[in-house]
């Protein structure tokens, strides 16, 4: 972190200190002007989060290096000392047949598959709508689709577009980072301008330059960089004067899902096929995922997606632990409720710097995506993984639209675009 306070005048401010603002703040070090990064929270990294448990990591927020054949914070993680862990995903084996036998697995993916093969023909036929329009009815499917989206989503398939869903790019490699993916991208911004505990309420734009609000005073920028999530522009708990309608309306378009985690350690995991997963039911979409022996570790990592995530994240940190230990023991036998401790869960929807997970586009408000991404008088810029058209909701395609905000601040600066540090020379 840096001072204490923010200088009163720099030339480029970027709100927030996550992955696009950490990327946007590398982009810009190598070029002659005075940057500054104001961050909410008394920490950097965002919604990737990592917390220590005697000296494990466990990641809180993304905790996956999706699509990592050609993920640029893939190769950053190894240069910077971390270790990637290439064990395939948990999703690609299931543990034990207690809730699905070896044949009805086989049948839901056939069947997803084939959900999908409509989605992307309808994509391209130019149809837009509810992803959930594409489930054949009645399909004994359905609920377990609609958990799967919880996951990927944040909210059921009735809630995301057909076109959004479809233009999501994903290579099917999956990597960690052992350590954490929250200490990786911490790493990454490391001895960057920082100023912490920094809430912005407003962005005057009424003069020349535009003065931001803040809890440390106000700062004066020739441009600047956002990078909050989408649900605290559509809330306007970051403002804009004179108000930005047309942006406020596109970030309410592509709102915060919310995909919840629980850490749980568990006596005689050994018992346990490492790397592997169980899903709580199939007969419903309000069921959990869990992730048996992470890392090969002693413990379940359980997730909720959607509107169990939400229903159980009002009731507090206590109803997922009560709620997968009844699904486990429904699954695993009685004997699993002793067996199990909670470690932490995930509040992302409590958070006010969050208020979700990642975002998804509602039905007939894909091209939201792009609308967040317009400059606004050349001065104002917008990145996060909500403007990653192609890798919305992860922490690369984040970094990677920080990098494009930076660009065009330095252009609209009069610099060269390419004059910044690039992550080669960090």
């Amino acid at each position: 972190m840096s001072a204490a306070r923010p200088p009163s005048s720099v030339d480029v401010a970027i709100i927030g200190a996550g992955a696009a603002g950490i990327a946007a703040a590398r982009a810009l070090a190598g070029a002659p002007l005075e940057v500054v990064v104001l961050e909410a929270r008394n920490r950097i990294g965002g919604r990737a989060h990592t917390i220590d448990m005697n000296g494990t990591g466990l990641d809180m927020g993304c905790g996956w290096l999706h699509s990592a054949d050609e993920n640029v914070l893939a190769g950053m993680a190894e240069a910077q000392g971390f270790t990637v862990d290439r064990t395939p995903p948990p999703w690609e084996s299931q543990a034990f047949n207690h809730e699905m036998s070896s044949a009805e697995q086989a049948e839901f993916r056939t069947a997803f598959a084939a959900f999908e093969a409509r989605l992307a023909e309808a994509a391209d036929r130019g149809e837009e709508g509810p992803a959930s329009t594409l489930f054949e009815p009645d399909d004994r499917w359905n609920p377990r689709m609609d958990a799967i989206s919880g996951a990927l989503n944040g909210a059921r398939f009735a809630e995301v577009s057909i076109s959004d869903y479809d233009a999501y790019r994903d290579t099917g490699v999956n990597w960690r980072v052992a350590e954490g993916y929250g200490r990786m991208i911490a790493a990454l911004g490391a001895g960057l301008p920082v100023v912490s505990d920094c809430p912005v309420a407003c962005i005057d734009r009424t003069g020349p330059v535009l003065k931001l609000l803040t809890a440390k005073g106000t700062v004066e920028a020739r441009a600047v960089i956002v990078t909050v999530p989408t649900d605290l522009i559509a809330r306007e708990s970051l403002r804009f004067d004179p108000p930005l309608p047309a942006l406020v309306e596109a970030a309410a378009g592509v709102p915060l899902g919310l995909a919840s985690k629980l850490h749980m350690t568990v006596e005689g995991a050994d018992d346990f096929p490492k790397d592997s997963q169980l899903w709580g039911r199939s007969d419903t979409a309000e069921t959990g995922g869990y992730h048996l022996r992470p890392f090969g570790r002693p413990m379940i990592e359980g997730w909720f997606g959607g509107d169990i995530a939400r229903a159980l994240e009002a009731e507090g940190e206590a109803a997922f632990f009560a709620f997968a230990s009844d699904e486990l023991v429904h699954l695993l036998g009685s004997n699993m409720r002793r067996r199990l401790a909670p470690v932490a869960a995930s509040m992302w929807g409590a958070e006010p710097w969050s208020m979700g997970a990642y975002s998804h586009a509602l039905p007939g408000h894909a091209d939201d995506r792009t609308r967040l991404r317009e400059a606004v008088e050349n001065r104002l810029f917008f990145a996060g993984e909500a403007t990653a058209e192609a890798f919305y909701g992860t922490a690369h395609g984040a970094w990677m639209e920080g990098e494009r905000a930076a660009r065009q601040a330095l252009s609209a600066l009069g610099l060269d675009p390419g004059r910044g540090r690039g992550d080669d020379e960090a």
